[in-house]
């Protein structure tokens, strides 16, 4: 502990792994080196497919190369304390490197929403508009809008741990999870943390929030677009180009909103299921994704098919 008048800091916090199942560690971290494995080698293929073919060179795949790179970001953040904690129990973090960890894990989260967004803003231009399309979203549009959401994460998340660092810690130093979280180091402090929840709770509703408000909005003028074409075929054909962003939306949003009111509301919520929606929050998304448009993007399916094709060659 650093002492400084009343002012007291941590010089560590402890992380946890899953509650009431440490004995079983090292078989735990099989599935989930595997989720790793996945979510690495899947997103860094969706990656090389889209560099390497010129025909998705288009608005569509730059947002999804966007989102393979957020999804890599995630996995990077949270892979070396949650598998240091399942093989070698190493639960010590230092103070400022928890603070660094749970920023870029709070900015890339926010920015995945913002991809999740662009991309439905693509998917709506596309179908209700498809001759302007190509000129509405330029390859220079798309670095703009990149640029804009990698911004709009840092600076919003910024005052973050600064308004951490200024509250008095005692007593408890063990957090919920393997992975440092915003709520989680707050609810550790035993200072007035009105303006950390009251700040944290703002940035969330005004980016993650309106982010899956627009999101629904644009699919609702997406399905007034669909229902208005001509026939039934259109429609499905239509509407099947946005199956893979709906999966990725949902798998996204469901386990973060959870997550949020959890740690917000759910004070009697069994630790356990808190720690297992956190990983599905974190780890499932980044590993699920590249299967989704794998699956769903024909494209993609056959640039991937012609590149073993090539290997086997």
């Amino acid at each position: 502990w650093e002492f400084n008048g009343s002012f007291y800091q941590p010089s560590a916090f402890l992380m946890m792994g899953i509650p009431g199942l440490e004995a079983l560690h090292h078989w735990i971290s099989i599935p989930f080196c595997a989720l790793y494995l996945i979510a690495l080698s899947g997103n860094c293929m969706i990656l090389f497919i889209i560099k390497k073919t010129q025909s998705l060179h288009e608005p569509m795949y730059y947002f999804l190369s966007m989102l393979a790179v957020t999804d890599l970001g995630l996995v990077l953040c949270t892979l070396p304390t949650t598998l240091g904690i399942f093989w070698f129990n190493m639960r010590r973090i230092g103070f400022d490197a928890c603070l660094t960890q749970m920023y870029f894990i709070h900015i890339l989260s926010f920015i995945e929403s913002s991809v999740l967004l662009a991309m439905a803003f693509d998917r709506f231009i596309a179908i209700s508009h498809p001759l302007r399309h190509p000129s509405i979203l330029t390859k220079t549009t798309v670095m703009k809008i990149g640029l804009v959401i990698i911004l709009r994460g840092m600076v919003s998340l910024l005052p973050i741990p600064f308004l951490l660092k200024r509250l008095t810690y005692c007593g408890k130093t063990e957090l919920s999870h393997s992975f440092c979280f915003h709520p989680d180091i707050m609810n550790l402090a035993c200072a007035d943390i009105k303006v950390n929840v009251f700040y944290g709770m703002i940035i969330l509703l005004s980016t993650v929030g309106m982010d899956f408000i627009f999101i629904v909005l644009s699919y609702i003028l997406i399905i007034k677009t669909v229902i208005g074409l001509a026939t039934k075929e259109e429609c499905l054909k239509a509407l099947n180009t946005c199956v893979s962003h709906i999966c990725a939306v949902l798998v996204f949003f469901i386990p973060m909103i959870g997550l949020s009111m959890i740690h917000r509301f759910g004070k009697n919520v069994p630790p356990l299921v808190n720690t297992l929606v956190a990983y599905t929050y974190l780890i499932i998304p980044p590993a699920l994704n590249p299967i989704i448009y794998s699956i769903k993007s024909s494209h993609i399916r056959e640039a991937l098919l012609r590149a073993l094709r090539r290997k086997s060659e």
